[in-house]
């Protein structure tokens, strides 16, 4: 029997289509047979006389013609759902009817005895039921149940896999588990995302083993050895609708069970096929998020001319693809990277290289950005340049003051006096209370937009407006250049050790597609707002800090080895300027809800201007001397200046409340 099976599941689409043709002509006449025997009718003419012959035809030629045009040979049967089977219940009825009209027709001209009301309605039940039984057990052949039933053999060499999602996903899955042969999977439970989802009930036989919120309990009587499990599949999206998505991968490999993602279906030989992917580290620390508000960003960079320095950078390279995107009508790179440079325009799209503009110079040449600015006349800038190596920029503390500080403040007072309409500074979380130098120079350049902010060093005396100063905050970019991912995944390649500063430490993460939408977002938020209403500073919500070691860990599992066994992990001890963890703001800074998922702005107290310069005029000089101790004064001094200014204003409120008693 499987093999005639098989044999016919194997003809050509065009064979098998006509081999259904023909079975459906056949059945209709079997059912016109069947009507007349069990109603017990005799009709008046012969059934192969001339008449009788005549009159099967005409059945042959109308069923036919009606099943070809209700749409019965374009179905496919092994994905029939109940509309299908519901067009043959409508086909039939609809064949019943016309059968009967032509009966009643052919009465006026010839009288037919024993031919009656109560043969239809046989027909039309039988017809039905013996044109659907074919496809209901080819579809029943091809969900592979039979076979579990009649071959288990099949079933203990699948995987046993775990399906944590939403059960309608569940019952596509466990169908096409069921059908590939031999079998990859076996689906041992589902773990339901729908609250209120019936626990304990079953979907084609497989139970429905847990719901929320108690995803993480049973996972782990699975991977603690109670029950035997080799793979979990995440249902598609799920990484958004589970809060504790990472810590379910987490047990999961910690319990050596493989996990995916279930992503969609393909067509390879006329046979359905999951397709299931790894699950990528960057998924792993991917936060709940909402989706991006593409209408709202793309109105905001749309038509508009973007200027992108550091553009050769990760997040640079992410924001120009990003705006190229959006519809930005040209995007001009400004870096001294030569290769990165090159790297980006080998990435960009084709169809937006004309769009693309790229410009070699260093940002804190004041010549070359007024040249540059001048000449593109960038509607925004989104100012990503940077060094960003925590150790490495303790030793060179004066190259990290002339790009941070003041390749700052030159693309900044440019923009301000070429009219610019937004200024973006891409700032860090180590800007708050910085321990290291990259930290002290990243905190100096909030301080200078801050101060730019809403003061008339900001303004133009032409007709264009005054730039809007902004800085955004967030935490590591998971991926980015230098970062302890692209670091570890070089030394798990070369065999390891993975080497770690301190086994406490964690960090913020966040990926850079979504840091880089977010970035954006602040930036129409804050062209949207007016003067009083409106923050120099916007922090990104990173969710909860990673440990470092757990990164490391998941990484090397993630690369098919043994943390510890096949690579090792060592210690190295904190270097100069880290911190075990960093905060996103500090104790005198004020978190204010914007109605924007994942952004806050900070309130906080501004340098004035007129500091900022005479700390600049410091610093200048100090890094001219090759003074460090004097240049990270001068850096500390914007922080005292900050200080006084918040001690002044603490101290003018009782005098306020004592005038007003």
């Amino acid at each position: 029997m499987n093999s005639h099976l098989e044999a016919v599941f194997g003809l050509r689409p065009q064979m098998r289509r006509a081999f259904i043709m023909v079975q459906d002509v056949v059945m209709v006449l079997v059912a016109v047979a069947l009507s007349l025997i069990l109603s017990r009718s005799n009709l008046s003419f012969e059934a192969f006389s001339n008449e009788g012959l005549a009159t099967w035809a005409g059945i042959v030629v109308i069923s036919h013609l009606l099943f070809r045009y209700s749409g019965l040979y374009t179905t496919v049967w092994r994905f029939a759902s109940t509309p299908d089977f519901f067009n043959i219940l409508k086909s039939c009825a609809i064949l019943t009817f016309t059968l009967y009209m032509a009966s009643l027709l052919l009465r006026f001209y010839r009288p037919v005895a024993g031919l009656n009301e109560r043969q239809f309605i046989v027909f039309f039940l039988v017809s039905f039921t013996i044109i659907s039984a074919p496809r209901l057990f080819y579809r029943f052949l091809r969900d592979g149940a039979s076979w579990g039933i009649l071959n288990r053999k099949t079933d203990q060499q699948a995987k046993r896999a775990l399906f944590v999602g939403r059960l309608g996903e569940a019952d596509l899955i466990i169908r096409f588990t069921r059908t590939a042969q031999p079998a990859d999977y076996s689906i041992a439970g589902i773990m339901a995302t729908e609250r209120g989802a019936p626990l304990g009930t079953r979907i084609q036989g497989v139970p429905v083993v847990a719901t929320m919120p108690r995803l993480i309990d049973v996972l782990e009587d699975y991977a603690t050895g109670t029950k035997s499990l080799d793979l979990l599949i995440f249902g598609s999206g799920a990484e958004h609708e589970i809060e504790d998505y990472s810590e379910l991968v987490r047990i999961a490999r910690h319990g050596d069970i493989n996990v995916v993602q279930f992503s969609g279906l393909s067509e390879l030989e006329q046979h359905g096929k999951l397709v299931l992917d790894t699950v990528e580290m960057e998924t792993i620390l991917r936060r709940p998020t909402v989706a991006s508000d593409i209408q709202r960003i793309g109105a905001f960079v749309g038509g508009k001319r973007v200027l992108v320095t550091g553009g050769a950078g990760s997040i640079g390279q992410t924001l120009v693809r990003r705006s190229l995107e959006l519809g930005a009508e040209a995007v001009l790179v400004a870096d001294n990277s030569e290769f990165g440079i090159f790297q980006l325009s080998q990435y960009v799209d084709e169809k937006d290289h004309d769009r693309l503009k790229v410009r070699i110079v260093d940002v804190a040449d004041r010549r070359q950005i007024t040249r540059v600015v001048t000449e593109f006349r960038p509607d925004i800038i989104f100012h990503a340049a940077a060094l960003k190596h925590v150790p490495l920029l303790e030793e060179n503390w004066d190259s990290a003051i002339q790009t941070n500080i003041f390749g700052t403040l030159v693309c900044a007072e440019v923009a301000a006096k070429c009219g610019v309409a937004q200024f973006v500074l891409i700032s860090s979380d180590k800007a708050v209370d910085p321990s290291s130098v990259l930290g002290m120079t990243k905190r100096a350049a909030e301080q200078i937009i801050s101060a730019l902010h809403g003061t008339p060093a900001g303004e133009t005396s032409g007709r264009r407006p005054a730039t809007k100063f902004i800085a955004v905050r967030f935490g590591n970019v998971f991926g980015s250049n230098g970062s302890v991912a692209t670091i570890f995944q070089a030394q798990i390649e070369a065999g390891g050790p993975v080497t770690i500063t301190d086994r406490r430490m964690t960090r913020y993460f966040m990926t850079v597609a979504e840091a880089v939408d977010l970035v954006i977002m602040s930036a129409a938020d804050a062209a949207s707002r007016q003067s009083g209403d409106d923050y120099a500073v916007y922090m990104l919500d990173m969710g909860k800090p990673v440990p470092i070691l757990e990164v490391a860990e998941t990484m090397i599992r993630l690369s098919g080895k043994s943390p510890y066994k096949d690579v090792a992990i060592r210690f190295t001890g904190i270097r100069p300027g880290e911190k075990l963890h960093e905060t996103l703001h500090g104790e005198d800074e004020e978190l204010v809800e914007l109605g924007i998922s994942k952004i806050f702005g900070l309130s906080t107290d501004v340098v004035e201007w007129s500091d900022v310069q005479v700390a600049l005029t410091a610093l200048q000089q100090s890094a001219k001397n090759q003074d460090k101790a004097a240049a990270l004064a001068a850096l500390a001094g914007l922080d005292r200046a900050k200080k006084a200014r918040a001690s002044a204003r603490q101290d003018a409120i009782p005098k306020t409340a004592g005038q007003a008693t």
